[in-house]
């Protein structure tokens, strides 16, 4: 049986999946993945017609938060980090924190321990 590993969120640094690439509607990141992982699925089971593309866009703090997503910064920084972004907003690191669970499970972003 596979021992779980307690580890602090907050001192976890999120890296952006390979997958992803990001464009751009105005100030607003757009995040484009693929529909299948591997090419013969593609080829076989997306239409002719459909983007072989997700497009998910992000409005302007999933956008603050994914320009902050460098793979160098834990999550502790990037919430000082968007203190400012925030302002006035009660509860930020919260709602920073479950987005980026929310990216992890999605497949967006995996957390690596220092």
């Amino acid at each position: 049986m596979k021992k779980k590993v307690k580890f602090n969120l907050l001192d976890t640094v999120p890296v952006r999946s390979e997958r992803i690439t990001t464009e751009w509607e105005g100030d607003c990141a757009v995040l484009a993945y693929p529909r299948f992982r591997l090419a013969w699925m593609r080829r076989f089971f997306l239409p002719k017609t459909m983007s072989p593309y997700i497009h998910v866009r992000l409005e302007e703090h999933g956008t603050a938060v994914w320009n902050l997503i460098d793979g160098q910064r834990t999550v502790r920084e990037i919430i000082e980090q968007l203190a400012s972004h925030f302002e006035g907003e009660g509860d930020y690191a919260s709602r920073v924190t479950a987005y980026l669970m929310q990216m992890r499970k999605d497949g967006f972003i995996r957390l690596c321990v220092r």
